[in-house]
């Protein structure tokens, strides 16, 4: 099922519009299998348990769960991703354990869809919510209130014990290998990319991304002070999810933690 958000339109759903399916064809999806097998034991998740999914954008990880036996609720900003993951959950046969809401993740908090809902646990990954804050304002420009929302909505979601694991972008590996099209504020940690995007046929359109970077020091503060309590940071690639101490040249890092008991 999909339904509204509210509020005005959000800036990432121009670029989800044009890819539409097509965000499945990038290099960096090619790895799910591999994440979600990792989730699944990093997470203790078993058949039947609950998931929340936030920013699920196309449904690749909702879906891969989702043939392990495992119920995924997602949330995702834009509609057109919404229509892409149910057509994927029915494709591949799992949609009766797939519902996905059209949702901004910075309002779960006090959304009965979500808040209090008892998931056993929640993902939210490549930058699907957490660290999409897009174009920094005077009053966040680290975009901390924006992700400290999402990390709030899942903490409500979770039961009691329910462990969660976000993938966020590293401040370390951003600088080191800043690229031509890339400009980092090191005030506020926050990247923009400007890119092309192509659709399901291959029509080219530019894009501009906004990616707020984060060192391990910053997930634990941020994601302690939204409630959660943190296990692990570890560093991962795409495709790449391991027990890996944090490192200076892993694109991404992995929280893993969960609500108090």
């Amino acid at each position: 099922m999909a339904d509204a958000p509210d509020g005005d339109r959000h800036w990432f759903e121009d670029l989800a519009d044009h890819m539409g399916p097509a965000y499945l064809r990038y290099s960096f999806t090619m790895g799910t299998e591999q994440e979600v097998d990792f989730l699944v034991e990093v997470l203790g998740l078993e058949p039947g348990m609950r998931v929340l999914d936030v920013g699920c954008g196309p449904g690749r990880h909702a879906v891969a769960l989702a043939r392990r036996g495992v119920h995924v609720v997602g949330v995702d900003v834009s509609s057109r991703f919404v229509e892409v993951a149910l057509e994927l959950a029915d494709r591949e046969g799992v949609a009766g354990l797939v519902e996905v809401h059209r949702a901004d993740a910075r309002s779960m908090v006090g959304d009965d869809r979500f808040d209090g809902q008892d998931f056993d646990a929640a993902v939210s990954l490549c930058q699907g919510a957490f660290g999409l804050g897009g174009p920094p304002d005077a009053g966040d420009p680290q975009n901390l209130v924006a992700d400290g929302s999402v990390l709030r909505g899942v903490a409500a979601a979770l039961r009691p014990g329910g462990r969660c694991s976000v993938s966020a972008f590293s401040s370390y590996f951003q600088v080191r290998w800043l690229e031509d099209h890339d400009q980092f504020d090191p005030a506020g940690a926050v990247n923009h990319e400007t890119t092309e995007l192509r659709d399901p046929d291959g029509a080219v359109m530019p894009g501009d991304l906004w990616t707020t970077c984060y060192t391990p020091r910053e997930l634990r503060l941020l994601a302690e002070r939204s409630g959660l309590e943190v296990e692990h940071v570890w560093s991962v690639t795409p495709g790449g999810y391991a027990r890996t101490e944090p490192t200076l040249d892993s694109h991404e890092f992995l929280l893993v933690a969960h609500r108090p008991r």
